[in-house]
């Protein structure tokens, strides 16, 4: 995931040629029944994990029954879907320009979370100091973790230089070992914008944290989904954006929220 490159170190006090480890980053071209569908620039590890987590991130299959077949070689993945159609229309949303907005966050085209997960406060402090312990972003300054965690604990942690990136290679990593992603919640490093809460959306996972910020569509299409979103999760605090039902302690008064947060 790193390499050392040579660079030119300055300070205060010196100049100096040294060596500096570096996060590594590869492009993955992805087709899908022969033809070309997307090229990720990510970190090389847990591929087929990533494409996985994709393909259900971005909607283009529902469940991992309607991927036939995989294949993974250097930086090309094959992939072969029952219903190539759905690959054929660009799932990326262009929400900054004219239009778009209304169509992206249409009620009946959006994903509905059916999850009765509740999680403690507690654990979710838990889990944001788990992913940010990464050795790899300690030596590189350049990686994202996601980690997905379910009632009995940490399920997987994966990292890469890109935050949707890491959260699809979780997703993957769920879809493949068999967990219910609706009894699980991922903790993320990154801000949490809308199509990072699209995709927990979309693999049906409940709760998403982070200790960045959030985004206004963010919230809103949280709101649409059944997501709840807990930002700025530092230290013994965390903001709840939506759905706040879900964390136990914050609907408990003032005292419970105090002793919480």
């Amino acid at each position: 995931m790193m390499e050392d490159r040579s660079c030119l170190k300055i300070d205060s006090v010196n100049v100096a040629y040294g060596e500096c480890s570096i996060a590594e980053e590869v492009p993955l071209s992805i087709s899908i029944n022969g033809k070309q569908y997307v090229t990720a620039m990510m970190s090389p590890q847990m591929k087929r994990e990533f494409v996985i987590g994709h393909m259900i991130s971005e909607r283009v299959v529902k469940d991992l029954s309607e991927i036939e077949s995989l294949e993974i070689e250097g930086n090309t993945a094959k992939v072969v879907i029952t219903n190539p159609i759905r690959a054929l229309t660009s799932r990326k949303p262009i929400v900054s320009g004219c239009g778009g907005i209304s169509s992206f966050l249409d009620e009946a085209k959006l994903p509905k979370i059916s999850s009765d997960l509740r999680v403690d406060g507690t654990r979710i402090l838990e889990a944001m100091k788990a992913i940010s312990v990464s050795e790899v972003h300690r030596a590189t300054g350049g990686i994202h973790s996601v980690g997905l965690f379910g009632r009995q604990g940490e399920i997987c942690i994966c990292e890469d230089i890109g935050r949707h990136n890491a959260l699809d290679k979780a997703i993957g990593f769920g879809i493949i070992n068999k967990i219910n992603l609706k009894e699980a919640f991922a903790a993320s490093t990154g801000r949490i914008s809308s199509d990072m809460a699209l995709k927990c959306s979309s693999a049906g996972i409940p709760l998403l944290a982070s200790r960045g910020a959030t985004t206004s569509l963010a919230i809103t299409l949280a709101e649409k989904t059944g997501l709840t979103l807990v930002s700025f999760v530092r230290g013994k605090k965390m903001n709840i954006y939506t759905n706040s039902w879900r964390v136990i302690g914050s609907t408990l008064g003032s005292q419970a929220v105090s002793q919480l947060v």
